[in-house]
């Protein structure tokens, strides 16, 4: 079956910044908790299991957990997590894992990264388009958190 519209987010932003800053950015636990808006436990390393929360007003509630996947320095990094976990007390533990990719690249002017999350379809009906919808907006707003991030930290 193939794969719909809704079971895949692509987000892309060239940031000026050197593809070293930006890996640090996006891979080192603190760094990433600082524009993300997620207070870590501990740090980012392949197959590890990362747990925190949400530092955002209104989401303090949110747990915010995932499972490391891939970690190629400055090219690729990517992680397996419950997709919109924001309800107060579901435990979302029986339901399938998005996987979310950041992918760099080296482009004239800085780092092209490139944010994808697929793998909606397979959640829950119930869910699915709420997760997608949550998450298709967080990701816009966490590239604009990235850019800006970068550019005060160069």
């Amino acid at each position: 079956m193939a794969a719909t519209n809704t079971d895949r987010i692509e987000k892309k932003i060239l940031l000026r910044a050197p593809r070293s800053r930006v890996w640090r950015a996006i891979t080192n636990a603190e760094e990433f908790g600082q524009w993300f808006g997620v207070k870590l436990a501990s740090p980012f390393a392949p197959g590890a299991r990362v747990q925190g929360t949400v530092t955002n007003p209104g989401y303090e509630h949110v747990k915010f957990e995932l499972t490391v996947e891939r970690m190629e320095p400055e090219r690729h990094f990517s992680w397996r997590s419950h997709p919109h976990p924001v309800e107060p007390g579901a435990d979302y533990s029986a339901e399938p894992t998005t996987q979310v990719i950041f992918e760099l690249e080296e482009v004239p002017g800085g780092t092209m990264l490139t944010l994808v999350e697929a793998g909606f379809d397979q959640l829950p009906l119930a869910r699915r388009a709420e997760a997608y919808r949550g998450n298709e907006e967080g990701w816009g707003i966490q590239m604009k958190n990235i850019e800006r991030y970068v550019g005060q930290t160069a």
